[in-house]
């Protein structure tokens, strides 16, 4: 008789939340995607935290900015896959003009923040959603040394 099989570890790991389009709720989302980075064991100061938080801020900074509608909210989706590597960053809002990656002059001073998701990610696009609007998602290389465990863990009892 054959022996049981564990079950595989979970390999994907999933964050989500949505915020109030506003200045305040794009820092928010910095501020607790950052938190969950660290709970996933990618410490704030490590490359892996740093690149990720600074996507997740200019999405959701894009979201603010261009992709509101008033009395609507936006989305952030974290996806962490260890099979691949990667954490995928998703924002979702109700706007539907599409972002575009542009070089802006020199004096400006805005219009870089998709010139830093490309700079930072291996990977990014735009897609439709269900219901109005588009989700701007970018992917992250984890780095080879991996995760390191987190300094604390929280009861979940």
């Amino acid at each position: 008789m054959p022996a049981p099989r564990a079950l595989p570890p979970a390999t994907t790991r999933l964050f989500v939340q949505r915020f109030s389009a506003t200045r305040r709720g794009a820092r928010l989302a910095r501020l607790l995607a950052g938190l969950q980075l660290a709970e996933w064991g990618h410490p704030r100061g490590a490359d892996d935290h740093d690149a990720v938080t600074i996507v997740v801020a200019e999405l959701a900074a894009n979201a603010v900015l261009h992709g509101r509608v008033p009395g609507r909210d936006f989305a952030l989706l974290l996806r962490h896959d260890d099979g691949q590597g990667v954490i995928r960053v998703e924002v979702s809002d109700t706007h539907p003009a599409r972002p575009a990656l542009v070089v802006p002059a020199s004096d400006a001073d805005h219009g870089r923040g998709l010139a830093l998701v490309d700079a930072l990610a291996i990977r990014w696009g735009v897609h439709d959603r269900v219901g109005p609007g588009k989700t701007v998602w970018a992917e992250c290389a984890l780095s080879a040394a991996g995760a390191v465990e987190p300094t604390y863990r929280r009861d979940r009892g």
